[in-house]
């Protein structure tokens, strides 16, 4: 084979240590959230504090999407990547050595900003490293780290025993682990070139820092009006899916293990896809694949009304399905905006997509819940399913609009 097409699967190869540095600390994090659960379930909490615990992660992660640039742009991607790390581990530590809510309600807000942080320098720096034509594949590596890393969290703590009194320990271990490996065992993280944006490619030297300047919201509207739809609506859909299944499998008439069931099968369908996704998305127009993608999630939303609990077995294949459709619509919608801004605002860009993301689940969930105590419990994935038409019409409007502008200079 030509040393040319050997030269994609080597740089692809060069992101595994540091996909597994981030799987690894991801881990950790996925422990520090789990045990923390675990926690806030013992009789002597207050419900006021439960609450206001519960939002601390959720408000820091959302402040971290915001301004997790400036860590990014000013220490560079891989050193970034450590100093935020080491936030959690101190986050941990501190979450350990007390239970008093005026120490845990910050600490729960760094954790929550520097695990947003690390997603901004992650995908940003993806965005930056992956040629055009391949930012589907790049992404979809990144998108299965972060979700067997929720998988992995679970195994430790199943391991460890959910009544041991020292989860928040091994949460900090196991996030330390993953920053010694990046730093010491993992090689440094490959150099970033600037993309041809003039007449001539400046190559960038290693971890130098990204510049801040940057396209705001309207901007990135006007690029990629079919992103913003879709990232809103992808975290719309993977919260509403994680936190209100159970409740609605109950109101039907499932048994509760039944509902457990459907919201894994979702989960493990959106995991096993993300690579042929990725795959795909390098090889079709991603505006055309996101209009098949957000069709198909609708189709399977009105199928899941219709089923109710007449099915059950049909049910969890419509869910597997369902997750295979809707989990993947995120990467593909990034990697399509990435595609239409200049190198330069890719930090930002990928700090306003995670905002949209955290909004769709911070702000739905409880729209969705009155919906169905109002109307019905297929009232949930009436609301999912109507987002995702959403995100077809603007894919299609998108879609045309290309064409039009592709047609304008061949009739000149």
């Amino acid at each position: 084979m030509s040393r040319a097409g050997l030269a994609p699967a080597s740089r692809l190869r060069q992101l595994g240590p540091m996909m597994f540095s981030l799987l690894v600390v991801i881990s950790g994090n996925a422990v520090l959230t789990s045990a923390l659960s675990l926690r806030l379930a013992q009789p002597h909490w207050a419900e006021w504090e439960v609450q206001w615990l519960l939002t601390g992660f959720p408000a820091g992660f959302l402040a971290g999407c915001v301004l997790g640039r400036v860590p990014v742009a000013r220490l560079g991607h891989q050193r970034a990547f450590l100093v935020l790390g080491g936030v959690v581990v101190l986050a941990a530590l501190g979450l350990g050595l007390t239970d008093r809510i005026e120490v845990w309600l910050p600490l729960r807000f760094l954790n929550g900003f520097a695990v947003a942080a690390i997603f901004v320098a992650m995908e940003s720096y993806i965005n930056l490293y992956a040629e055009p034509r391949r930012r589907g594949v790049y992404f979809s590596l990144y998108m299965v780290a972060t979700s067997l890393a929720v998988v992995m969290g679970q195994i430790v703590i199943t391991a460890v025993g959910t009544e041991s009194p020292y989860l928040f320990e091994v949460g900090m271990l196991v996030c330390l682990a993953g920053l010694l490996h990046c730093r010491y065992v993992g090689r440094a993280w490959p150099s970033l070139s600037v993309p041809l944006v003039s007449a001539t490619l400046v190559p960038a030297p290693p971890e130098r820092p990204v510049p801040t300047r940057c396209g705001n919201f309207a901007s990135l509207f006007r690029s990629a009006p079919a992103t913003i739809i879709c990232v809103f609506q992808a975290g719309m859909t993977n919260m509403n899916v994680v936190a209100l299944t159970p409740i609605y499998g109950a109101q039907i008439g499932l048994p509760s293990m039944l509902s457990i069931a459907m919201v894994t099968a979702f989960m493990t369908g959106g995991l096993l896809a993300q690579a042929p996704v990725g795959w795909l998305s390098d090889r079709t127009p991603r505006l055309l694949l996101l209009l098949v993608q957000s069709l198909l999630a609708c189709a399977l939303c009105l199928v899941i009304v219709l089923i109710g609990s007449a099915a059950p077995l049909l049910l969890w294949l419509v869910f597997f399905a369902y997750g295979a459709a809707a989990l993947t619509m995120y990467p593909v919608a990034s990697a399509h905006a990435n595609a239409q801004i200049d190198s330069r605002q890719m930090v930002a860009a990928s700090g306003l997509l995670l905002s949209l993301y955290s909004l769709g689940n911070i702000a739905t969930p409880g729209t969705a819940a009155g919906l169905m105590s109002r109307f019905t419990p297929g009232a949930l994935f009436v609301m999912l399913g109507a987002g995702a038409v959403l995100v077809g019409a603007t894919a299609l409007f998108s879609l045309v609009r290309e064409r039009r502008g592709a047609a304008r200079p061949a009739a000149r």
